[in-house]
């Protein structure tokens, strides 16, 4: 029997397990080439910590690893259902309440090493969590797709970590009774994005009107084809990106993101080139501990790497 130490949490909803204990051996060097390594060498590890029996579709995987950068309290890789995240913003927050947890961290201020580049986490004295991300930008304004059986539908392209399309054009209602039509109309969009010449964008992201306060409430499906029950740390990082490009918020000003559950972020943003309509957004949350424990792995189990 085979045993790998976990510790779960969720952040508004999202739940993050991260690994701390028994995970595979990835080497040193950039996180960037660790990712290759894990996806080419131990791609079972990840389908059976995150995929059923031990998990589902909508869990996120965290693998807590030596950082490569200096000064970084921790390295992460993260990963779900269907392969690697280059950055998670939830998974982050979950990350900083896990250390703390386990008593490897207090408040204040840590660098974290992820395999797109270093973020910075601050853990304030109530618990809560500001990740500041890595550059974001919007790279293309009203992009439109054209979706079979919806029509032509626009949106803005947008990097936070993670490639975005924040469709503009759709007003939607955007409430847990309809996630399954959420679900189905935006993985209608991805797959017709992709297929017209946009492969890279794993995440689509509807927009509302808020209604717990927030300026905005978002519907974010992502690469796995589940949605994200938090307001999506990458997503809403996105969103600053285009809201900066488009002069409708100042810098240091607040958005209040909210989920299609109800939780929310808040988020502002700091100018690192205007010109080029770059930016460096702050997303604040927090996450709760669920499960500490050990996972158990039998090799006479015939679901043992996950149910694919």
């Amino acid at each position: 029997m085979k045993f790998v130490r976990v510790i779960d949490s969720h952040t508004g909803g999202e739940p993050t397990r991260t690994v701390i204990e028994d995970g595979p051996d990835l080497g040193t060097g950039p996180l960037a080439d660790r990712v290759v390594r894990f996806s080419e060498d131990h791609d079972e590890f990840r389908r059976s910590v995150v995929l059923e029996p031990r998990g589902s579709d909508v869990l996120v995987g965290a693998l807590l690893v030596e950082p490569h950068e200096p000064d970084c309290v921790a390295g992460v890789i993260f990963f779900n259902n269907v392969g690697y995240l280059g950055m998670c913003g939830h998974g982050t927050i979950g990350l900083v309440v896990t250390l703390a947890h386990l008593g490897k961290i207090g408040p204040g201020s840590h660098r974290i090493d992820t395999p797109v580049g270093v973020v910075t986490a601050t853990l304030a004295e109530d618990g809560t969590v500001a990740i500041t991300n890595v550059p974001s930008r919007r790279t293309i304004k009203d992009l439109a797709v054209d979706v079979p059986g919806i029509g032509e539908v626009r949106g803005d392209l947008a990097w936070s970590g993670n490639w975005f399309y924040l469709v503009t054009s759709l007003q939607e209602e955007l409430s847990v009774s309809r996630a399954e039509e959420l679900t189905a109309l935006t993985w209608k969009i991805r797959v017709a994005a992709n297929a017209q010449g946009h492969p890279e964008i794993d995440h689509i992201e509807l927009f509302g009107p808020g209604q717990n306060g927030g300026h905005s409430r978002n519907f974010v499906l992502c690469p796995g084809k589940a949605y994200d029950r938090s307001p999506c740390g990458t997503g809403t990082s996105a969103k600053l990106a285009c809201l900066a490009a488009d002069g409708k918020l100042d810098e240091g000003d607040e958005w209040i993101q909210e989920s299609v559950v109800g939780s929310s972020f808040t988020g502002s943003f700091q100018w690192l080139d205007q010109a080029a309509g770059e930016i460096i957004p702050t997303i604040r949350g927090t996450a709760f501990i669920t499960v500490d424990a050990r996972l158990c792995f039998d090799p006479a189990d015939p679901f043992r790497a996950g149910i694919v």
